[in-house]
């Protein structure tokens, strides 16, 4: 369950009154009202506290397709963004927003912006894409993303004077953490200059850490992937005598690919996560777990995320990348070192095998499950944007697709909780101890 901010603000922004008729009347009754909501949490003992106290329940605004539409799609101008890291399923998004609003809308007026913001930046002289449905027919069969991307912060008035300035109607940003949070200054701006353009984020990170989203495109993959590799791991460790493999994933600030890939496989016995410390040595510490886990079975298999451990790198000022996040220490090669180091001094011979998968993860095409969770992200972000909604996201919730403003979702990371049942599971899986000598 993710844990909630007090009363998040769940109301969608709209920029203006729908005059539109739909052209997919001829498709029949498939049309969400705008009353049509999804509660946040349907746990009774939350839903009892909030009726007794005479409060509104929390909900998102549901998803879908509306009889009326705010924009002439003969007359609209889209533009398409890609920002961030690559992840598996983005080129498949890319498609089945062109698909959608060409096909379904009669939008024939697609640009895509290369290389994430600087594309909308003069200076850098990217061309504008024309995207139509010949030029994105088979795109979802590559990895990365055909209109290239990029870090970094870029002014936000001159992002917005390019969408002035090209009549641009809808905004498509395709983008993890910090795309949202430009998306929200974005939006600002549009809002300061008095501009009729919608901002539609669809969330993208493989880290699968975005607040307020149950699962980002591309996790699936990414795990399928991972567990693929932890299968390698294991075939390696098993077959030598005291064998070990360490095995680093993706996951800056939250482990879940670690995690959700270590209960795929089951073949895990330590799984190293940046929400839960660990310690090195002691009598709970990993590497006297470690020694005790090749006394018994002579092979091991670790797993660790690469946000994890980083209080053993907390003197080092390692700066901050083009995004702005804190650098992060290697935790892959620092934990190679230690246990090398650890089993020489006691003279126990070891076979470590170091494997780290991370950019073969991130850049390859999306899986059977994620072209279809792509394809829904796409068309419901098509009808939010053509319905004339703005500052928002689409977020797969309990089981439906709904609205989620923009700074709604950017109040906070998701993280896992190390008290939750999920966690829980991995240490029943692994038979690992808390690693802590506290």
């Amino acid at each position: 369950m993710v844990e909630l901010i007090g009363d998040i603000k769940t109301k969608i922004t709209s920029l203006g009154k729908t005059k539109v008729d739909s052209p997919i009347t001829k498709r029949g009754d498939v049309f969400i009202k705008e009353n049509e909501r999804v509660l946040i949490n349907i746990v009774e003992s939350y839903v009892s506290e909030r009726l007794k106290k005479n409060k509104a329940l929390l909900s998102f605004e549901m998803a879908g397709p509306r009889r009326k539409i705010y924009f002439d799609p003969a007359k609209l101008k889209c533009g398409i963004v890609t920002c961030g890291g690559l992840c598996p399923g983005t080129n498949d998004v890319i498609r089945a927003l062109v698909l959608e609003l060409h096909y379904a809308y009669g939008v024939h007026n697609i640009y895509g912006f290369k290389y994430g913001l600087q594309g909308f930046v003069p200076k850098y002289g990217h061309e504008l894409v024309e995207l139509t449905p010949q030029s994105v027919a088979s795109i979802h069969e590559m990895g990365g993303t055909i209109l290239g991307s990029s870090r970094g912060p870029q002014d936000i008035s001159e992002i917005v004077d390019t969408l002035n300035r090209l009549n641009i109607g809808i905004l498509f940003m395709i983008g993890g953490d910090g795309t949202l949070h430009a998306a929200s200054e974005i939006c600002d701006e549009i809002r300061e200059q008095g501009l009729k353009c919608a901002v539609i984020a669809i969330p993208k990170t493989i880290d699968n850490d975005i607040y307020l989203v149950e699962k980002t495109f591309g996790f699936d993959t990414a795990v399928e992937k991972a567990t693929e590799a932890i299968r390698a791991a294991h075939t390696e460790a098993l077959c030598a005598y005291n064998g070990v493999s360490l095995v680093k994933f993706m996951g800056r600030f939250s482990g879940f690919i670690a995690t959700y890939a270590t209960l795929a496989l089951r073949e895990v016995n330590f799984t190293l996560i940046p929400e839960v410390e660990f310690d090195l040595d002691g009598e709970k510490g990993l590497l006297l777990a470690l020694k005790e886990r090749l006394e018994r079975r002579r092979h091991a298999v670790i797993v660790v995320a690469e946000g994890a451990g980083q209080k053993f790198f907390k003197n080092q000022h390692l700066g901050t990348d083009e995004s702005g996040n804190p650098r992060l220490g290697d935790i892959g090669r620092f934990l190679m070192e230690k246990i090398k180091a650890y089993f020489s001094r006691l003279h126990i011979p070891i076979t470590l095998k170091y494997i780290d998968p991370s950019y073969i993860i991130r850049s390859l095409p999306a899986n059977a499950s994620d072209h279809i969770y792509c394809g829904f992200l796409a068309q419901n972000a098509v009808h939010a944007g053509m319905a004339g909604k703005t500052e928002m996201l689409i977020s797969a919730w309990r089981g439906h697709y709904v609205h989620i403003p923009i700074k709604a979702s950017i109040m906070k990371r998701k993280y896992i909780d190390f008290q939750s049942p999920l966690w829980f599971s991995v240490l029943e899986t692994t038979g690992q101890s808390s690693l802590k000598n506290e």
